[in-house]
């Protein structure tokens, strides 16, 4: 596969992409929102492209964004969860970009599993700030895999470890100082060093800047939580029959996250949750406001192409439902937003649904790279002229979940595929809460057969979970070792420096 778009080498553009982590496209002004200020977000999609139908091909950190780097199937490259290794002999976008003279740099979160931290980066300017070794490989997945789910109460209920703590009604603290918040300072502080340090440097670069939030723990600055003052909160509104509602696939996330352990329906503490949430939006807003100042600042904006996304959203009470792993589009469905130096295509917005692993092949057609092995994604660019009603992506789910599980969006149609189990059919333009699932019924049971049918034309479920399975057993011998052995493959660019440094030294 390769591109025949080829730009003039002395005019590569440059790409600076800025990612978000469980940014809520939905909780977002540069969506529409009319509470949630993203000013600077917003000038991107004003100048820009909008894709209002962006999905993440997997709403979880490590395999979403392995996935995206790769353009490739979370599947087909074995990322099936938060401890799943990244094969370091996958090429990624970084790789074809670099191959065709780019300087590759990352700065922030990526949650590399594995070995290899860089997968085509030239440096990291600074550490991952998750595990990038099999400690998050969990008993409880293999129990779950083996029992296909049937065994879920006696698992779960067994857990050592919670996950819907930080949505409790007391969670949410003011002007806090914590690790993700200082994270993040280092990230931006970092990204825009390296900006001003370009100089009259004519290499073109690939500059990826990941932050942590508005990722949990909700704990906002005072600054931002105090803009909210008096504002309207979004408060989640539930049927009388939540629970009939829920598929599968929902009652083994909610077991999983224990969300049963909280009160969740509190109109106080999810008025807090969504006030902090709205809080850090903004803090990330301004965030991606200084870096396009910096832009602005050192003249690289006349040559540098703004990306702007989030690895997955956040069902952040939802459904009664708390983190990502879900279908629903709070969780799956991204921002995703494309800003040209010539602002070609100002104020577009693009419907037809698109995934981030249609980055790779983008990225690749906007640089004149060559994408040479296979990839499963397709280029954003013709969208930005022609909507395309055939086009269809898929979201994979497999980390706590019993069997496989598969999304297929196209046009207004989503259907969630639960092997095994019943699956959910939703029309997203007359119902895009997703109350009614309308599987089953004889009047959808034609785009219902075809939705089925795409899935199973690209993936074998009986496969992945056979694959899934050996994986994880794999993993659970290496990270007790590991573990015996105070082994980590984290990531210390201070010490790769220093390293560099005296290797130019030597003989």
């Amino acid at each position: 596969m390769t591109t025949n778009t080829a730009l003039d080498p002395a005019n590569k553009p440059n790409i600076l992409y800025i990612m978000a982590d469980e940014a809520i496209a939905e909780l977002m002004g540069a969506y529409d929102h009319p509470v949630v200020k993203t000013p600077n977000i917003d000038k991107l999609v004003e100048n820009g492209v909008r894709f209002d139908t962006a999905y993440t091909p997997f709403p979880l950190c490590a395999p979403g964004r392995a996935a995206m780097m790769t353009g490739r199937h979370a599947s087909s490259i074995g990322a099936w969860d938060n401890a799943a290794p990244f094969g370091s002999d996958i090429p990624t976008f970084a790789h074809y970009l670099a191959q065709n003279g780019y300087d590759t740099v990352l700065s922030g979160k990526m949650h590399f599993v594995g070995a290899d931290q860089l997968h085509g980066f030239a440096r990291r300017l600074n550490t991952d700030i998750y595990p990038a070794d099999f400690d998050w490989t969990r008993p409880e997945w293999v129990a779950m895999k083996e029992s296909k789910g049937e065994d879920w109460r006696n698992i779960m209920e067994n857990r050592s470890k919670y996950n819907a703590s930080n949505y409790a009604p007391d969670a949410v603290k003011i002007d806090a100082k914590h690790g993700p918040l200082t994270y993040d300072e280092e990230t931006h502080f970092r990204a825009k060093q390296y900006l001003n340090a370009r100089g009259n440097n004519p290499e073109p670069f690939l500059l990826t800047v990941s932050y942590h939030h508005p990722h949990e723990p909700f704990w906002p600055p005072k600054k931002y939580w105090d803009m909210y003052e008096g504002e309207q909160i979004d408060i989640p509104e539930l049927p009388d029959d939540l629970e009939d509602r829920q598929s599968m696939m929902d009652v083994w996330l909610n077991a999983y996250h224990g969300v049963k352990r909280y009160d969740l329906q509190d109109k106080e503490g999810l008025y807090r949750l969504r006030r902090a949430y709205y809080a850090l939006m903004t803090y990330m807003d301004d965030l991606v406001g200084e870096l396009l100042e910096t832009l602005e600042e050192t003249g690289l904006d006349e040559n540098t192409i703004v990306v702007f996304s989030s690895d997955h959203g956040d069902m952040l009470a939802e459904r009664e439902m708390v983190q990502k792993r879900a279908f629903y589009d709070f969780c799956s469905r991204v921002p995703l937003i494309v800003k040209y130096p010539d602002n070609r295509n100002a104020g577009t917005v693009v419907d037809t649904p698109v995934t981030t692993m249609d980055l790779l092949p983008t990225f690749c057609e906007m640089t004149g790279s060559n994408a040479s092995q296979p990839f499963d994604g397709d280029s954003l660019i013709p969208l930005f002229e022609n909507e395309n009603p055939d086009r269809h992506v898929f979201v994979q789910a497999h980390e706590v979940v019993g069997v496989p599980c598969i999304m297929v969006r196209k046009g207004d149609w989503k259907y969630n595929y639960i092997h095994g189990h019943a699956p959910q059919l939703f029309n997203m333009k007359d119902d895009p809460k997703e109350w009614d699932n309308l599987a089953g019924t004889p009047e959808n049971s034609e785009i219902e057969t075809e939705l089925k049918a795409l899935i199973l034309d690209e993936f074998d479920p009986d496969d992945i979970a056979a694959e899934n399975l050996a994986s994880i057993r794999r993993r659970a011998v290496i990270k007790e070792v590991m573990d015996k052995q105070g082994i980590t493959w984290t990531h210390y660019p201070e010490f790769d420096a220093r390293k560099n440094a005296l290797e130019q030294h030597l003989p």
